[in-house]
């Protein structure tokens, strides 16, 4: 597609860059906004927003570095693969760990802004896609269906080949999650019903969506990396949600 979006003077803007920059600011711009609605601090929204990008990045990057290792270490571009590699599972990790202690040392309710913050962060994970789309990584299988997108200058999908456009899946789907979590959320009390609901959807499509890759992202067993956290993430969610309903019972 556009890896390069263009430059001003030696300065250039990198499409996939650009996308993830996006995304930040309107997750950070949208979670403030629905925490004056729903009467939370909106200054401590933007802290956590910040500090989710810190430790969204390094988590993404740390699982990147774990999954491709062999590959990097034989790389002959390193840098490129260093700069465009990330793991979108080390990220969702990172950002809840970071946030987590974050929570503690403020003692606040950290399922209360999990609920908040989540659908922000689906947001920002649809842009970050189109960025994906940009470059041309996390492409999907060769296909004949009219669906299909050729890329001419990625260096990292096959150029001149019809591919499955699993980006604009991911995009779409994120996108999809983010806007059904603000209207559940809206039926909820914020008591980590809508960070469940969020494990459980998220986990469930990106482990569809990897079905149709074809893109280098490391294995266990059968599974891709991803598909084989999916599996963790969506018990781990069913797991929250029925705790969080059985203890909101027992209060009642």
């Amino acid at each position: 597609m556009r890896p390069d979006l263009f430059s001003i003077g030696p300065i250039t803007i990198h499409g996939y860059g650009l996308m993830i920059g996006i995304g930040f600011l309107a997750a950070i711009l949208i979670g403030m906004k629905r925490a004056e609605k729903h009467g939370l601090d909106k200054d401590i929204v933007f802290n956590m927003g910040l500090l989710c990008i810190v430790g969204g990045m390094l988590g993404a990057k740390i699982l990147f570095i774990i999954t491709e290792w062999n590959n990097i270490i034989h790389s002959r571009n390193l840098w490129s693969d260093l700069a465009y590699g990330f793991v979108v599972y080390g990220g969702i990790i990172g950002g809840i760990l970071i946030l987590y202690v974050y929570s503690r040392f403020k003692k606040l309710n950290f399922l209360q802004y999990m609920d908040l913050i989540v659908p922000s962060v689906s947001i920002g994970q649809g842009f970050g896609r189109i960025g994906c789309l940009l470059a041309g990584c996390c492409y999907g299988r060769e296909t004949d269906c009219p669906i299909g997108i050729v890329f001419h200058n990625s260096e990292f999908a096959p150029n001149g080949v019809s591919l499955l456009p699993t980006q604009i899946f991911s995009s779409l789907g994120d996108f999809a999650i983010a806007g059904f979590l603000i209207w559940y959320a809206g039926k909820q009390k914020k008591d980590g019903k809508v960070i469940s609901m969020y494990l459980i959807l998220y986990g469930v499509g990106r482990f569809i969506v990897e079905i149709f890759r074809n893109d280098p992202r490391g294995n266990v067993g059968m599974l891709s990396t991803s598909q084989f956290i999916s599996i963790f993430m969506v018990a781990f969610g069913v797991g929250m949600m029925y705790f969080v309903t059985h203890r909101k019972k027992k209060e009642q």
